[in-house]
């Protein structure tokens, strides 16, 4: 696998997931389509989304429902791509969306490998290759993020950190579409700032990579520590997305 190689899935994914083409993310003006569901489509999105901004850095390209696309347009023609997704520009986003039911919720920043800087890091303890098998008994709060209950069927591959035969870190991926595979990572807070996050995402990374899938991961652009593991572990930003849902929904998340 080459490096334009891991570009060209990601983008054919998101065009699959935008109902776009691979080649609107190069574009240098705004794109916006009516979304729609399709089978192969990352396994966690919920479609059609009502109104759904992603880029990769040149443009903006939004998939939204009929009501919304040429106010959305409007929005996109209004600011520069990167200010579309940030404050103060985003209160005006949410004026469009209030009529409609909707406020701004998911924005997230995801990254890619870069080949020539993914390499497998040392690590202090023991490491493991995981398969679905091993999973069974993991599915516990202090490895949310590595491994997902809801979706058990999607975890497919990991690599664990034991100390004496005790796990104390987990990289997991989740074959979220066809040709690519999240990484999520859990480290207990005893075991953490000694690298072992780092260790596993990289192999976990090459793991992935010689499996003939692309890795990617996601993290909040405020959590730093997931960003810092992402560039320590030789993964680079790659695209952003941000995602309206209802004013409910949004209410119920902030409940939580």
């Amino acid at each position: 696998m080459k490096q334009n190689d891991i570009w060209r899935i990601a983008k054919q994914q998101s065009a699959i997931d935008y109902n776009c083409l691979p080649e609107d993310f190069d574009k240098i003006e705004p794109v916006v389509v009516l979304s729609g569901e399709h089978l192969d489509a990352r396994r966690y999105l919920k479609l059609p989304f009502d109104c759904s901004l992603c880029s990769y850095g040149s443009n903006v390209v939004t998939a939204t429902n009929a009501a919304l696309r040429e106010p959305v347009m409007a929005y996109l023609r209004k600011y520069p791509a990167e200010h579309c997704f940030e404050t103060p520009n985003l209160h005006a986003l949410d004026e469009i969306l209030q009529p409609h039911g909707l406020k701004v919720c998911f924005m997230a920043e995801y990254f890619l490998p870069e080949l020539e800087l993914l390499r497998e890091l040392p690590c202090a303890y023991e490491t493991r290759v995981l398969t679905q098998a091993d999973f069974v008994d993991l599915y516990k709060p202090e490895w949310a993020n590595a491994l997902c209950e809801k979706r058990r069927h999607l975890d497919v591959l990991g690599v664990g950190a034991y100390d004496n035969g005790r796990l104390i870190g987990l990289a997991g991926c989740s074959a979220d579409c066809e040709d690519m595979w999240q990484i999520g990572i859990d480290v207990l807070p005893e075991y953490r700032r000694q690298g072992i996050a780092s260790a596993l995402t990289s192999k976990l990374a090459l793991e992935i990579i010689s499996r003939g899938k692309v890795p990617f991961y996601c993290a909040a652009w405020c959590n730093i520590k997931s960003v810092r593991n992402a560039i320590r572990s030789g993964f680079r930003p790659a695209w952003v997305e941000m995602t309206a849902k209802s004013a409910e929904y949004v209410q119920e998340m902030n409940k939580a």
